[in-house]
Order: C-alpha cells, then structure tokens, then sequence
C-alpha cells in the first residue's frame, strides 16, 4: 500500500498515545504511518483534543510556508560531485535533488546505475533512493547524462506514437 502523508483530522480518526514528551499520533487509515509529534515538557497537561490541535496547526503551517511559492531543486553542476558516502549507514546519498546518471547492464543482466564514477547496482540506487523516502520521484530519461533538461511535455500517447521527438 502507498503510504500516504499526514493529513488535518479529527479526534475520531487518530488515536493518539504520549511518549516522553512527544505525542504518538496514529491514523485509523492505515495507509498514513504514525506521527511521532514533539509537545515538550507539558505533554502530561495537554489532553488528546489539545494535542491533534496543535498537530493539525503545524500542519496548517508547513502549507502556509509553501502555499503561493515555487518548488526549487538543486542539480548539482557537471564535474562536481553529485554523491557523498554517508559511512555511518554504509551507502552512497545524493548531494542535490536531481541526479543524472546513465543506465548500463551489469553482471547478470542487473541494472547498473554510473552516477558520475561510480557503479551502483540496482540494490544500492535503492539505497540511495531511500534518502528521499516519502517523497515522489520522476524519471526522464535522456540521451546520456550529459544532456541538458528536455523540455517536458505532459500528454497522452497514441498507440505506436515515440515518447520521444525533436523539435
């Protein structure tokens, strides 16, 4: 099931649980993951009402911050590094929001991902992708990954029509 993000409920759709000074806040629908919500030291005077209250603010707010602004990502430029090893958790994470990388077949028909020097199989890019875990990804395929952005088009395509053109 595709996990959903926390969304402004009710009392009768969550339940909510204290941790510390933090309030567990757990969705009836199963397809949001519980919300660990830090209250602080006065958790133990705020009843459920008061705490899906100021959870339900904070969510109000972090759309507020967004609402009317555009969505910038970061592409790291050619010939810096696109990736850092993160030797704690033993995998490589991207440095910006856009990776260009170039599809090759490895051993065994695998998938094998160059991301500037480096070979990553099909087990660790999903490493890698787990740094953005809960976001959406989009996948554009290019003619290599020196390529500059295309522009993108979003339509249907008639059945044989290529998903590629120039113009």
């Amino acid at each position: 099931m595709r996990p959903r993000r926390p969304y402004v409920t009710t009392l009768a759709d969550v339940t909510i649980d204290r941790s510390g000074e933090s309030a567990v806040i757990t969705y009836r629908d199963p397809a949001v993951r519980p919300v660990v919500f830090a209250i602080g030291a006065d958790i133990g005077r705020c009843s459920d009402a008061e705490i899906l209250a100021r959870f339900n603010d904070s969510l109000h707010t972090a759309r507020a911050k967004t609402h009317g602004r555009q969505h910038v990502v970061v592409e790291i430029p050619r010939g810096r590094p696109q990736l850092d090893y993160f030797a704690p958790a033993g995998q490589w994470v991207p440095r910006g929001a856009v990776l260009r990388c170039l599809i090759d077949e490895g051993p065994e028909d695998e998938p094998l991902i160059h991301i500037d020097d480096q070979a990553l199989s099909l087990h660790e890019f999903g490493q890698l992708l787990r740094t953005y875990a809960g976001w959406g990804m989009r996948i554009v395929f290019v003619e290599d990954d020196d390529a500059d952005p295309p522009f993108v088009e979003v339509r249907d395509l008639e059945s044989g029509e290529a998903a590629h053109e120039w113009r």
